[in-house]
């Protein structure tokens, strides 16, 4: 369990670091794959 969480943390602070990368987190969460709603939660 503890890997699996590790693994979704990792993944969710890559999305928030390109997000401040582009200054664009519409752009961010296409690139990941996310919503923007799921960005915002």
């Amino acid at each position: 369990m503890l890997h699996s969480t590790d693994k979704i943390i990792k993944h969710k602070a890559g999305l928030l670091n390109l997000a401040e990368e582009l200054g664009n987190v519409s752009k961010a969460c296409q690139v990941m794959g996310y919503s923007r709603d799921t960005f915002y939660r």
